[in-house]
């Protein structure tokens, strides 16, 4: 006899552990991490507060795994990044910080109430699959096309990496830790400047 289904289950597939991690993760997506408690996380989970421990080491693993469906949900719904060997290099590069600029004014909202909690950053960090986060995803790509010749085979691809993920960071960051007025969108212009930094260089004047 398979054993009885908690209520909260009901007309679900999902497990308990998944459908707490899907309710967590929805309540980061609302409401963010910061003050999210296990009794709020379990009251609309259905559940009794001592359930969850049930099912995981702690709320630290509880909320690592959150943040994480969090973000993979958000990356799903933000549609392809551009493959390697398809369409003008500059354009892809272009399309990479577009969507790396909108997935982390979608994300690290998430993280403010984090900030303080190495427990649960290094738990998401153990997380994670290789290759997923975006970081990986432009890293991939930008090797790729050195592969394909269609960049040079000395290419900076870490340094151009980081260029691109800073100013990404740069540009929320400061809306959220600084100066909440402040634009979190890149003018065309900026964005230009930026693919032609990382792909012609900053332009050294000749002696």
């Amino acid at each position: 006899m398979s054993p009885r289904k908690a209520p909260a289950l009901h007309g679900t597939d999902l497990t308990l552990r998944d459908h707490l991690v899907a309710t967590a993760a929805r309540l980061i997506a609302e409401r963010g991490t910061a003050g999210l408690t296990v009794r709020a996380i379990a009251r609309e989970a259905g559940v009794a507060d001592g359930v969850l421990y049930n099912h995981f080491a702690d709320k630290e693993e509880l909320l690592a795994l959150a943040v994480r469906a969090h973000i993979r949900a958000v990356g799903q719904g933000m549609g392809e990044l551009p493959r390697p060997g398809h369409g003008p290099v500059r354009e892809n590069l272009r399309a990479h910080i577009a969507y790396g600029l909108a997935f982390h004014k979608a994300v690290l909202p998430a993280f403010a109430g984090l900030i303080g909690r190495p427990k649960v950053l290094d738990a998401f960090t153990a997380s994670g699959v290789p290759g997923e986060d975006w970081r990986d995803q432009l890293h991939g790509y930008l090797r790729a096309e050195v592969e394909l010749g269609r960049l040079a085979p000395d290419a900076r691809v870490d340094a151009a990496v980081a260029m691109i993920v800073g100013v990404c960071h740069e540009t929320v960051l400061t809306g959220l830790l600084y100066d909440a007025s402040a634009p979190q969108d890149l003018p065309v212009e900026f964005v230009d400047d930026l693919v032609s930094a990382v792909l012609d260089g900053i332009g050294q004047a000749r002696a």
